[in-house]
C-alpha cells in the first residue's frame, strides 16, 4: 500500500523541482501527436506537390526533351542556358508584360465590382436580393470553356449578337463580318469581359459574407456622425473585413495570370495566337517535346507567383504569431 502511493508522491515532488523538464516532455508529447496527425497530409502534399517540382527544377537545368523520353536516356546538365534562352531568344518578356498587364486589370475590376455587388446586396430586399444572388450563381457555375464558346458565340464575325446590334443602333452595315477576335485589343477586351464576368460572383459572395460581421452598432454611430457612402466604407467597412478583401485579391492575382482555357478557347474562334499568348498558352504552345525550356518557364511563374503573394503570406505569419 506504501509503495502504491509513494510513487504518486515521488512523481509530483519531481513536478515541482524540475517545472521546465516536466514541460518539455508534455510539448515533446503534444509535437509527436501533431505530427502523426499532419503524416498523411504531408505525405500526399510530397507525392502530389513536391514530386512534380522537384522533378520540374530539376529538368529546367537540363536539355531533356522527348528524345530523352523516348529512349530512356538520361539528358544532359546544361546550367542555366535554357533560362538565358527563356530571357533572350524568345518572346517570354513580352508574354511576361502582357500578362501581368491583364492581370491587374481583371484583377482590380473584379474587386471594385464585386465588392460593389455585395454592398448593394446588403440593401437590396429579399426578393431582388435571390435575383441577384441566382444571376451571380449562373455566370459562377457555368464552365470556364463553355463561358468562353457562349461569349465567343456573342461576338462572332457573321453571326455575333453584338454585330446584329451594333448595326441596328447605328442604322448601316459597317459592323458586317467584323472581326473582334482577330485584332488583339479587342481580343483581350472580350477576354477580360469572359473572365470578369466569371469572378465577380466568387468576390460579391464572399465580401457579402464579410459585410455581415460588421457590427451593426457601429454603422449605426456613423451614420449618426455623419459619415456617408465612400468614407463610410473606407473608415467603418474596411477596416473589418480588410483581412478578407487581401485573401480575396491574392486568389484573383494567381488565378488570373494562370488563365488557360478562355484564352486558348478564343484563340480557336480567330485570336491570333502569337500576339495574344498569355503566360498559359505561351507555356502550353513552347515546342513540343522541350522539356527543358518549358520546364525553365514553369519556375519562373512558380517564382512569380510566390513573390505576388508573398506580402500575404508574411502578414498571415506576422498575426498568427501576435
Amino acid at each position: 500500500m506504501n509503495t502504491l502511493t509513494e510513487a504518486p508522491r515521488r512523481a509530483s515532488e519531481h513536478e515541482r523541482r524540475h517545472p521546465d523538464a516536466v514541460q518539455r516532455r508534455k510539448q515533446r508529447r503534444e509535437n509527436s501527436g501533431g505530427w502523426a496527425l499532419l503524416s498523411p497530409s504531408v505525405i500526399i502534399l510530397a507525392v502530389m506537390v513536391g514530386y512534380p517540382a522537384g522533378v520540374m527544377i530539376y529538368q529546367s537545368f537540363t536539355n531533356y526533351s522527348i528524345k530523352n523520353k523516348v529512349q530512356g536516356t538520361w539528358a544532359d546538365f546544361i546550367g542555366f542556358d535554357n533560362y538565358i534562352e527563356v530571357f533572350t531568344a524568345s518572346d517570354f518578356l513580352a508574354v511576361l508584360a502582357r500578362s501581368l498587364g491583364l492581370m491587374v486589370v481583371m484583377s482590380a475590376l473584379i474587386i471594385v465590382l464585386g465588392v460593389s455587388i455585395a454592398a448593394l446586396m446588403r440593401s437590396l430586399g429579399k426578393a431582388w436580393r435571390t435575383t441577384v444572388s441566382i444571376g451571380l450563381l449562373l455566370a459562377w457555375a457555368m464552365p470556364p470553356l463553355a463561358a468562353t464558346v457562349v461569349w465567343g458565340w456573342i461576338f462572332d464575325t457573321q453571326y455575333g449578337l453584338v454585330n446584329y446590334v451594333l448595326n441596328t443602333i447605328t442604322g448601316s452595315s459597317d459592323f458586317t463580318n467584323h472581326s473582334w477576335l482577330a485584332d488583339p485589343w479587342t481580343f483581350f477586351v472580350v477576354l477580360i469581359i469572359i473572365v470578369v464576368w466569371q469572378g465577380v460572383p466568387f468576390v460579391a459572395f464572399t465580401t457579402y459574407s464579410a459585410l455581415g460581421q460588421v457590427p451593426d452598432e457601429v454603422l449605426e454611430a456613423s451614420s449618426l456622425d455623419g459619415a456617408t457612402g465612400f468614407r463610410r466604407f473606407r473608415e467603418i467597412v474596411f477596416p473589418h473585413i480588410r483581412s478578407v478583401l487581401t485573401v480575396v485579391l491574392v486568389l484573383q492575382i494567381i488565378w488570373n495570370l494562370r488563365i488557360f482555357t478562355q484564352v486558348y478557347g478564343l484563340q480557336s474562334r480567330g485570336g491570333v495566337a502569337s500576339e495574344t499568348n498569355v503566360l498559359g498558352t505561351y507555356l502550353f504552345r513552347q515546342g513540343v517535346g522541350e522539356f527543358g525550356v518549358t520546364s525553365a518557364i514553369g519556375v519562373l511563374m512558380v517564382i512569380l507567383l510566390l513573390g505576388l503573394s508573398w506580402g500575404y503570406v508574411r502578414t498571415t505569419l506576422k498575426e498568427e504569431e501576435l
